[in-house]
């Protein structure tokens, strides 16, 4: 799911976009993993709403085109259909589970409600193991969805494949170069699902591999200097992958035109602003702009208990310093955000600019401040990452020299600690949790779990238990450790880390955090909890 670091053929003048393979999302959970398995191939693919017509794909001139999955059924009269007139295209289509099934139905076959469905992994005997099928293992299990089925084959079309419960798992209009499978390639549980679709991207689409890391950043620096020419930028470091990444990638592009600010609300982890200073300064030489703003973030929160009027507070006290600060510093042209294309599929926080044409910042995302800017305080935007899903970020980011530890930093929510201490926000209270979790970071990369979990924290709760100390009696807090395993964050699961590293966490943050006299361990999946718990 990365882009490839090892180093390509490099090309004066290479547009990464040439090789590109369209899917068409028609409400799958699926449709954005069905992106990223195509870039596993090198090969650049695009999100775009069913509801693009074909003289739109003609413009972009795709290699190929991806009807995804959906949870409607094709004959239900709100079902999403796409443009009919994209099966004449000329250009090889792949339908999904419900884009096979659509695919069937707007050629002249039959999709129909059966009485078995299908649900989960499932054998796939296959009937021609050419093309779309090479080297993909006879009775290879796939991740089967459906309750339609089709019953009838459009003309032209044959069996590709079947399964026990589903006649057509698999078909195909070899001459047209349509194909539909019933199943799900994308996922992990359909073990030949990569082999079948790098056929589709290089054998029947003839894609080149030029999507790499290496290209990437060539490209990247190119139009940065392109767009930006001899103006400044400025842009908000938060000392996440993402705006490091964007930082380094900038710096390299146009050097001091580019100003960092970092805003310390307070929030941070012990020493952590400490240690971002230091590595952009001294060891990578990129200046930072450092704003200490604790005290105004933490009397804007004072006595505030509710965790969503504590956010908003939060991000509105964010907007005065950064309009402050900025203008102080500016003035600026461009403001950089590591905008990444998860945020291009799901938001539209950008207004256009009638006089220029030019996408202008209304937002700052949630991942640095979780507020937004106010509307007459405007910038041209600079979003080098926007094409770049989350691990291939990180990839760029490595292959230009971020260190380890904010390359496989774990995802930190913009308020910071503000919302890992439920109810009111203290000076006392933020002390005890810096320095519990603190002992939690030693511990995890001391045990060499930290890259096996998504994230690993403490919560502090505003309650305190009684507990035994020194023979005295104490009254104090407790702390919640939190640690979850995920791909993507959507769904997480808690880790079974062993338990004498629980006891060893314990006994630390009891033993040397004042004010601690408790320690418990959150065994809660999401659903039904959220990773946070704020």
């Amino acid at each position: 799911m990365t882009l490839q670091t090892e180093p390509q053929t490099k090309v004066a003048s290479l547009d990464l976009e040439r090789q590109m393979i369209v899917i068409l999302d028609f409400g799958s959970q699926y449709s954005e993993l069905i992106a990223r398995r195509i870039r596993e191939t090198q090969v650049y693919s695009e999100v775009l709403s069913y509801r693009t017509s074909a003289s739109q794909l003609r413009q972009l001139s795709p290699k190929g085109i991806i009807l995804s999955g959906g949870p409607n059924s094709v004959y239900d009269e709100a079902a999403p259909h796409c443009d009919p007139e994209i099966w004449s295209l000329g250009i090889p289509i792949l339908g999904v589970c419900y884009g096979m099934q659509l695919m069937v139905q707007q050629l002249g076959g039959t999709v129909e409600r059966t009485d078995r469905g299908e649900y989960g992994k499932a054998s796939l005997y296959i009937d021609d193991p050419t093309d779309l099928f090479t080297n993909v293992e006879d009775g290879t299990t796939m991740w089967m969805s459906h309750g339609d089925s089709v019953t009838a084959l459009p003309s032209g079309f044959e069996r590709l494949a079947h399964t026990e419960n589903t006649d057509c798992a698999a078909i195909a209009h070899q001459e047209q170069k349509l194909y539909g499978v019933q199943f799900h390639p994308e996922v992990v549980h359909s073990i030949g699902g990569l082999a079948l679709i790098r056929n589709f991207v290089y054998h029947i689409c003839h894609c080149e591999p030029t999507w790499t890391t290496a290209a990437f950043v060539e490209e990247a620096i190119r139009e940065i200097r392109a767009r930006v020419g001899d103006k400044r930028v400025l842009l908000a470091l938060s000392g996440g992958v993402d705006s490091s990444t964007l930082a380094f990638l900038l710096h390299r592009a146009i050097g001091d035109q580019l100003t960092c600010m970092f805003i310390d609300q307070g929030f941070m982890r012990k020493l952590e602003p400490e240690r971002l200073l230091k590595l952009f300064d001294e060891q990578f030489h990129i200046p930072v702009q450092y704003v200490n703003a604790r005290d105004r973030f933490l009397a804007a929160i004072a006595g505030v208990t509710d965790p969503e009027e504590k956010r908003k507070r939060i991000g509105h006290e964010f907007i005065r310093v950064f309009e402050a600060e900025s203008k102080r510093l500016g003035p600026f042209d461009y403001l950089a955000q590591g905008t990444l294309y998860p945020d291009v599929i799901e938001s539209a926080d950008t207004n256009i600019d009638p006089k220029t044409g030019e996408r202008v910042a209304v937002k700052i995302k949630s991942h640095h401040n979780v507020g937004g800017l106010p509307k007459d305080l405007r910038f041209k935007l600079v979003e080098p990452l926007r094409k770049l899903f989350k691990d291939e970020v990180r990839k760029v980011g490595r292959s230009i020299g971020l260190p380890e530890e904010i390359v496989q930093r774990h995802p930190f929510p913009g308020p910071g600690l503000a919302i890992r201490i439920l109810g009111e926000v203290t000076e006392e209270r933020l002390e005890i949790l810096r320095d519990a979790d603190l002992i939690v970071r030693q511990e995890i990369n001391r045990s060499g779990i930290y890259h096996d979990l998504w994230q690993a924290f403490a919560v502090l709760l505003p309650i305190r238990s009684v507990g035994v100390m020194g023979d005295q009696r104490t009254y104090a807090y407790p702390i919640v450790l939190r640690f979850v395993t995920s791909e993507d964050g959507m769904t997480a699961d808690w880790a079974k880390v062993p338990y004498d590293l629980l006891e060893t966490i314990s006994n630390r943050i009891v033993n040397e955090v004042a004010g601690v006299n408790r320690v418990v361990y959150d065994v809660t999946s999401k659903p039904p909890g959220t990773i946070e718990w704020e």
